[in-house]
């Protein structure tokens, strides 16, 4: 798929005492940023969840913080689809400092499961999304 990219910037409640961005935050960022290339793509979770009776939630994360985000910092987040799976994805992240050649200030992989949301069992993601995958991928 094509890199998609999500700008944030980094406001004080979301720094720590040490005035750097607070680690779980870096979390938060990855998760609009998915949900921000899921609506690029035409998905609403709140009407996934009405219409299909389907949720996406994290499996796991693995996060590498390699250097700090500041107050007022301007931020991109960036998705890329690493794997994926009948019943998941598992995407590639970075949260970059616009500006700053230096690299990514931390980079995630976070694998999301397709849940129906009564059961909350594992099912496999509709093929509306797959064939949109597709398309991008």
């Amino acid at each position: 798929m094509a890199l998609f990219g999500w700008d944030v910037r980094v406001y004080y409640e979301d720094t720590d005492s040490g005035g750097v961005v607070y680690y779980a935050n870096y979390l938060r960022f990855m998760e609009r940023a998915r949900t921000e290339w899921m609506r690029s793509l035409g998905f609403e979770q709140d009407r996934l969840l009405a219409e299909q009776g389907i949720l996406f939630a994290v499996r796991s994360a693995s996060i590498d913080y390699l250097r700090p985000a500041r107050f007022n910092d301007r931020l991109e987040v960036t998705v890329d689809i690493h794997r994926r799976g009948r019943a998941s994805l598992t995407f590639e992240q970075a949260v970059l400092r616009h500006g700053d050649s230096a690299g990514p200030l931390c980079t995630g992989m976070i694998k999301i499961a397709c849940i129906e949301a009564a059961t909350f069992r594992s099912q496999p993601i509709p093929d509306t999304i797959l064939k949109e995958l597709v398309n991008v991928g």
